[in-house]
């Protein structure tokens, strides 16, 4: 329509249309934000896997605890370290005494076996033990009651203390009593029967040979 028919329409009564009312238009303030858009720097509640959610606090580790603080240990008292350095010393002196005790049982071992060398060789062929001795002189060694045959006057020869009686390789040998004493000498032990003449005859309840003992008591 042009503006002369404009014009003739007005002349004619005609009112121009109305123009359409315009809604001011909202600019959004600075920092706002977008409608319909989530905010990028706040948490979506419904979202469970965030990970500031997932990892807890800032500083990391679990419970909010800094993760150098879970390595670290609670620092040992004074009391704590002198009781573990007293363990620690009665440990090694526990460790030295089993030394030594092993050291001195292996020597005591070596020690006896040289002693039972030397009286063996001491005791070779020197025995005074007749085959055709008939009489039992029972005499009491290592808790036990032993026995070695003897002839009447090899008997009392013993009973007088000139002759005794050493034990060697689990055999009686009877020997002279100056042989006795180098035996006993070398090793105390092996010295089975030995009379002092001088002691009182209730001394030796097995000298008089009416009181021998059975032989089934004999071991």
């Amino acid at each position: 329509m042009t503006d002369s028919l404009r014009d003739q329409l007005l002349g004619l009564g005609f009112k121009p249309a109305p123009k359409p009312e315009r809604k001011p238009e909202h600019k959004p303030r600075a920092g706002a934000p977008h409608a319909g858009k989530p905010h990028a720097g706040k948490p979506n509640p419904g979202n469970t896997s965030h990970p500031q959610q997932r990892r807890g606090k800032p500083g990391g580790g679990q419970g909010g605890r800094p993760a150098q603080a879970q390595g670290q240990q609670k620092p040992r008292s004074r009391e704590d370290i002198d009781l573990a350095k007293a363990y620690a010393i009665r440990a090694q002196r526990e460790k030295e005494e089993r030394i030594e005790a092993e050291r001195v049982k292996q020597e005591e071992a070596r020690l006896r076996r040289e002693a039972r060398a030397k009286l063996e060789e001491l005791l070779k062929d020197k025995g005074l033990n007749d085959p055709a001795a008939d009489i039992a002189r029972h005499f009491p060694y290592g808790g036990k009651i032993k026995r070695i045959y003897v002839t009447a006057e090899q008997l009392k020869a013993l009973n007088a203390g000139e002759l005794g009686v050493v034990q060697q390789n689990g055999r009686y040998l009877l020997v002279t009593a100056a042989l006795l004493a180098q035996a006993e000498a070398v090793f105390a032990p092996c010295v089975a029967l030995k009379v002092d003449p001088n002691a009182p005859a209730e001394a030796d309840p097995y000298a008089d040979p009416q009181y021998q003992v059975p032989d089934d008591l004999v071991w």
